[in-house]
């Protein structure tokens, strides 16, 4: 019913950046709170940034902010996640999330995920 699917992932060199796209159908986008996470083989699964349904409030965890952005176009159902000076502990599967409340405060309050793209930096 509800598909995420993600895409942009890749292998990059330390410093580069990628643009990750989460394209979402069987629901209605533009009243579905985003998300970004993110998990390395072995650690948990960890937050990475978040998007109100209107675009209007964004929040990152401490490690990612001020090189991640996560924007959002409702018109074509689609979230991004422009990730820039990237880093070898950037290097996990991200995946996209999407929660029916308008301000989602854990992990738990997002019901639909994608099933992943995976991002790798070489150092």
């Amino acid at each position: 019913q509800v598909q995420l699917v993600e895409s942009g992932g890749g292998l990059v060199q330390a410093g580069d950046s990628l643009r990750l796209s989460c394209a979402a159908s069987g629901l209605t986008f533009s009243r579905q709170s985003m998300g970004w996470f993110r998990q390395a083989p072995g650690k948990e699964r960890e937050f990475v940034a978040r998007i109100s349904w209107n675009g209007g409030t964004t929040y990152y965890s401490d490690s990612v902010k001020g090189r991640f952005t996560i924007s959002r176009d409702n018109a074509k159902n689609t979230v991004y996640l422009q990730m820039n000076s990237l880093k070898p502990e950037d290097t996990a599967v991200y995946y996209c999330a999407a929660s029916p409340l308008p301000w989602p405060l854990a992990t738990a309050h997002f019901g639909s995920w994608g099933q992943g793209t995976q991002v790798t930096v070489s150092s």
